[in-house]
């Protein structure tokens, strides 16, 4: 059997059914027991009202006659069916109710021995169905209940209710099984409908829908699971769509210098010995940019497939924007007092994001590029400005997706467009950020913040 809610629903009704026949069984014992000792107490009783009465008759030597109009007495006040027999076993007299009942299918004889070699016999009540008697015993021969008397306890022994007998009971737990299995299957099916929509939601996921998400309606587990699900997904089809993105517009870019290299080998066997000098400067450069590219792809795929948390090693950010600025020839303005900017990270990717802000502005930012360094509570900010032509506003956010360039930058300055899309990525990282702000009087700033150590 492969269906989960047939499993689910099996098990649920297995369950129900050995609860209902334990229970049921337990009942029975316990009435029995109840029932057994019941009768003890009732024979005890019995035994030693037998005793009273064998003092209150007459002798065995007294006539026959006065034991049997006796007993009949006895009878008669106690309500009880009697009967006395000699010692051969002949009956001596027995009262109106013993010869009313001692031919009635269901009755049940105690005989007791008497001392002098006499006994007694007594039907003991019984309960036709439906009635209830004294003492848990009949209730008459018409079902009516004999007059109790004050000493009596009735005992009942169906914690049910006195009318709820064997057959009921079995009745009440068929009818409370059937309800319970009856009400169970919609529940569990409802919840395993559930699962079977997040098992072929996976199904499509895993053929190729990437934009095909779950109903994660609900508060319960199956909820949670469709949620976590639709956010995986999420977080997978942005990667794709972003490797899909990279290789295509590496794939462009590379096309590029590898045109250019090719037409200048195929024109530097047959060029004069000056124009063959400018072709291999022009290889030179080609390889340059093809290596660039191909570094900054391979960064970018590793960052985007987060490749495992940086290294937390403290980085003395201070050390490496001097450093980093005398080999760009920016200038570094540090707030007055600051003697140790450290943050926690990994310094290769910290120095190449710092790298790729100041090639963007010496770039395409005119001769003037500075770097200044600012230190909140909690943060540390790295601001390059330059003195360029700016962003437009509404280009600001788009300039840090991969390969997207202003209008016109390629065809002057060159670049792949992976620089700011990197930095963006270092950032983040490293649980910072970066953003593109105007600078007073003209100009950029690119705006890096680093949570401090």
């Amino acid at each position: 059997m492969k269906a989960l809610y047939l499993r689910i629903y099996l098990t649920v009704v297995l369950v129900l059914a050995a609860f209902a026949f334990g229970s049921a069984w337990l009942f029975q014992h316990q009435i029995e027991q109840e029932r057994g000792n019941a009768d003890a107490a009732a024979g005890e009783r019995l035994t030693a009202m037998a005793l009273l009465i064998h003092r209150a008759l007459p002798p065995a030597s007294a006539p026959k006659e006065d034991q049997a109009a006796s007993l009949r007495e006895w009878g008669q006040r106690l309500r009880m069916a009697i009967a006395l027999e000699d010692e051969q076993g002949r009956r001596i007299g027995a009262s109106e109710a013993f010869l009313r009942r001692e031919d009635e299918p269901g009755a049940r004889r105690l005989n007791i021995d008497l001392e002098d070699g006499r006994s007694l016999t007594i039907i003991r009540q019984f309960r036709p169905p439906g009635s209830v008697g004294a003492g848990g015993g009949p209730a008459g021969e018409r079902g009516q209940r004999p007059p109790q008397r004050r000493d009596e306890t009735p005992l009942n022994v169906n914690p049910f209710g006195p009318r709820l007998g064997g057959e009921g009971l079995a009745l009440l737990l068929v009818l409370l099984f059937l309800g319970v299995a009856a009400g169970a299957y919609p529940v569990v099916r409802r919840l395993t409908r559930r699962l079977e929509g997040l098992q072929r939601g996976v199904e499509r996921f895993g053929e190729g829908n990437l934009s095909h998400r779950i109903d994660d309606d609900g508060k319960d587990e199956v909820a949670r699971l469709a949620e976590s699900f639709n956010r995986a997904a999420g977080q997978i089809e942005a990667l794709v769509r972003s490797h899909q993105s990279l290789l295509a517009n590496a794939s462009h870019e590379l096309r590029s210098p590898l045109a250019r290299l090719k037409m200048a080998f195929s024109m530097i066997e047959d060029a004069p010995p000056a124009q063959r000098e400018r072709l291999r400067r022009e290889i030179e450069t080609n390889i340059g940019e093809l290596d660039a590219l191909v570094e900054e792809v391979l960064l970018a795929s590793r960052l985007e497939g987060g490749a495992g948390e940086p290294h937390k090693d403290p980085v003395d950010l201070l050390g490496v924007a001097a450093e980093e600025a005398a080999h760009l020839g920016a200038q570094l303005d540090v707030e007055n007092g600051m003697a140790d900017l450290r943050v926690m990270g990994e310094e290769r990717l910290l120095r190449r994001a710092l790298r790729n802000l100041l090639e963007n502005a010496r770039r395409y930012g005119g001769g003037e590029v500075m770097l200044q360094l600012h230190r909140s509570l909690r943060e540390a900010q790295l601001r390059v400005c330059d003195r360029g032509p700016g962003v437009p506003p509404d280009m600001r956010e788009r300039i840090f997706e991969p390969f997207f360039r202003l209008p016109g930058h390629a065809e002057q300055a060159g670049g792949v467009g992976l620089g700011l899309s990197l930095v963006k990525q270092i950032a983040a990282r490293h649980r910072g950020s970066v953003h593109c702000e105007s600078r007073e009087g003209g100009g950029s700033c690119f705006v890096l913040t680093l949570p401090l150590a």
